[in-house]
């Protein structure tokens, strides 16, 4: 894995674009993201074209979110709940209590992973148990990756680390990398980034020879091109599936560097270019809108966006992505004042072990052996010789004319003052196959 040291130096939250703006921005712009993509979803750009042109709005008549929408508020809700404190345990808790326990009735647009993950845990299975099934390698954990990225705003590692662990139970290598290059770009975007340090945030918490960095790298080449480049790149051509994490993922970023971090043009990017657009747009919402905040998204498109309807996750109904971004602001700020406050300890460390070096020094000079011409090359206790004296001076005669009593002799010495991927398709064509379900 690529050492988090070379993720790039992000200004601390507080600039012009507000820690809460962004929130608000990165949430609203995946919601806005999955409501504009839902319907181009499994489409090719042919497809998409012949029924709508291109699409430059909403073209469902009663736009809304998915399960993309719904997700990322569970991770949301449960991220607000346990915070940097967040275990597998809780996670497993929690898609027991607000999914697999409950009465889902059709629940429909609910991708591969999440079948799978609900059958493991429903048979007694435990995380990572949980998440071995056959689509660990789904864009699932990607498209709920966004609140993460918030919540650990200026922090991508922890963004990543925290992602991992709610992935533990529904996915496994290359799902779990895609979900962690979405966090860790959102905690960049969050902070301020510009567009190449959020790419590079992303890269920097995956390991280097991973399907999903490789993809990610092809998007990056691709990007200044346009979405046929970004695509033609990316999109792994007669796979029947369009929920492969690295692809979409590598779409989204894409889709975002390709617009230079603009909120519109990187959602149409997304949604234009087909495959599973509803994530990819959602994606791209999400890093779009945390570097531009929320007032970047057009108003037609923001007021459009209600509560959930819980249409896939019933427990979800009733709440709105606006707040979770609210409830894990609160958590990014005092996440932000103790790393201000460790900073500040580090450096106060840091500073106390340069003064107990110097005085360390200062004590060696001190102590170090006195060896003067004509010498006998014997250290001295205490100042060994004083005017021209050059020999080592005697002992203190023990008695002394008049004096009775032994001298005290002085003092010797003074004190100075740390399931294998699932392997990449050798063949690239432009023929999709989009005959299944995904998230």
């Amino acid at each position: 894995m690529a050492s988090t040291a070379c993720i790039p130096p992000v200004p601390a939250p507080g600039d012009a674009v507000g820690l809460r703006e962004r929130a608000r921005g990165a949430l609203l712009g995946l919601a806005v993201g999955d409501a504009l993509g839902a319907p181009a979803e499994n489409m090719k750009p042919s497809e998409i074209r012949a029924r709508w042109g291109r699409i430059t709005g909403y073209v469902a008549r009663k736009p809304a979110g998915t399960d993309d929408t719904e997700y990322a508020i569970f991770s949301g809700l449960l991220l607000a709940r346990y915070g940097s404190a967040l275990t597998p345990a809780h996670v497993e808790t929690a898609w027991h209590e607000w999914i697999a326990d409950r009465e889902e009735g059709p629940f429909r647009g609910a991708g591969f992973s999440e079948r799978g993950t609900l059958e493991n845990l429903r048979r007694g299975l435990a995380a990572p148990i949980s998440a071995q099934h056959r689509h660990a390698w789904s864009d699932g954990l990607a498209m709920r990756a966004a609140p993460y990225g918030v919540f650990a705003a200026g922090r991508p590692a922890e963004a990543a680390r925290l992602v991992a662990i709610d992935g533990s139970v529904s996915h496994e290598g290359e799902g779990i990398y895609g979900g962690q290059a979405v966090a860790a770009g959102v905690a960049a975007a969050m902070a301020g980034a510009p567009t190449v340090a959020v790419v590079a945030s992303a890269l920097a918490v995956v390991p280097d020879d991973s399907w999903t960095a490789r993809c990610l790298r092809r998007a990056m080449t691709a990007a200044h091109r346009g979405e046929r480049a970004v695509r033609s790149a990316v999109v792994i051509g007669g796979y029947p599936w369009t929920d492969l994490a690295p692809e979409a993922v590598a779409l989204a970023f894409g889709a975002y560097a390709a617009a230079d971090g603009d909120f519109t043009d990187a959602v149409l990017t997304a949604v234009n270019m087909g495959r599973d657009a509803d994530t990819t747009a959602a994606v791209a919402g999400a890093l779009a809108g945390a570097t531009q905040g929320a007032a970047a998204i057009p108003a037609e498109w923001a007021s459009a966006i209600g509560p959930a309807r819980g249409s896939c996750l019933p427990a979800m109904a009733g709440h709105h992505v606006l707040e979770v971004a609210d409830l894990l602001t609160r958590g990014a700020e005092k996440g932000q004042r103790g790393a201000e406050v460790a900073q500040r300890g580090a450096e106060k460390g840091q500073r106390g072990a340069e003064v107990a070096q110097r005085g360390a020094e200062a004590g060696t000079r001190r102590t170090e052996p006195a060896t003067r011409s004509g010498g006998t090359g014997v250290p001295s206790a205490g100042p060994a010789t004083r005017g021209a004296e050059t020999k080592a001076p005697s002992p203190e005669p023990a008695t002394r004319s008049a004096d009775t009593k032994t001298p005290s002799p002085e003092p010797a010495t003074r004190s100075a003052d740390t399931k294998t991927p699932s392997p990449e398709p050798a063949t690239r064509t432009d023929r999709d196959a989009p005959t299944g379900v995904a998230p």
